[in-house]
């Protein structure tokens, strides 16, 4: 991630979204779905990722990174079932570092466990966590408390600033510090949502024409300073 949010000089639509739901299109039919594991808690079938990195303690994966062998680049744990509209559930904790979700990602380093495409973010700052970040393509799309329209242009398209849903530093007390946190994700159609314990974080909508519609799942592990990462209790619902 780290990277800067591109802006329109007009802002249009401002509105206060604090509790709002998502836009309707197949919302009724993912809440309606089957939630399905996607972790056993027990062991990591079903995913893959670099060794040495990954492991399951107490119920829950963990990716962990050290000062002796420090990652160059982003790896992640990944998930080769695709998905296009769904509702994913998980609950994290982060020590140091940064992390996130990837999910209608493109595997593109198969050597390294690499992929591109849309991320809810986490972070063990204040900073990131909640925002939507692009992975490999077109950086931060939204960053915590805004919501953004992504239309036609260039070769990343142009985000434009449509509303927000909270203040940035209110929505950050909403975080368990050290703790555990839910993450809920929702991608509907050309609408991303992400609800961190409840609440509405960041939410983008996408109509340029080769947007990423589907694509695996799969978990982060951040280059840089060491770093711990934990996960459990990963379920999705799937639309149809």
């Amino acid at each position: 991630m780290y990277a800067a949010l591109l802006l329109p000089a007009l802002c249009f639509g401002f509105q206060d979204a604090d509790n709002a739901e998502a836009p309707q299109s197949l919302g009724a039919t993912i809440a309606e779905a089957e939630s399905v594991p996607l972790f056993d808690g027990q062991t990591l079938d079903g995913w893959r990722g670099q060794d040495g990195l990954w492991s399951v303690e107490d119920g829950a994966i963990v990716g962990r990174t050290s000062a002796e062998a420090p990652l160059k680049v982003n790896t992640f744990l990944i998930r080769d079932e695709p998905a296009e509209n769904f509702e994913l559930r998980l609950n994290y904790k982060i020590e140091g570092g940064n992390s996130g979700v990837q999910y209608r990602a493109e595997v593109f380093d198969e050597d390294q466990f690499r992929v591109r495409g849309p991320q809810a973010d986490i972070d063990s700052s204040p900073k990131y966590s909640g925002i939507h970040y692009s992975e490999q393509a077109r950086g931060i799309v939204a960053l915590r408390g805004q919501m953004t329209k992504v239309v036609p242009g260039g070769k990343k398209g142009v985000n434009q600033f449509v509303g927000t849903c909270g203040d940035p530093a209110t929505l950050q007390k909403k975080f368990v510090k050290d703790g555990w946190n839910e993450y809920r994700i929702v991608a509907d159609g050309p609408t991303m949502s992400h609800y961190i314990n409840g609440q509405l974080m960041s939410r983008v909508t996408d109509t340029r024409p080769d947007r990423e519609t589907a694509g695996v799942i799969a978990l982060q592990l951040h280059q840089g300073p060491p770093m711990v990462v934990r996960f459990k209790d990963v379920t999705i619902k799937r639309a149809p």
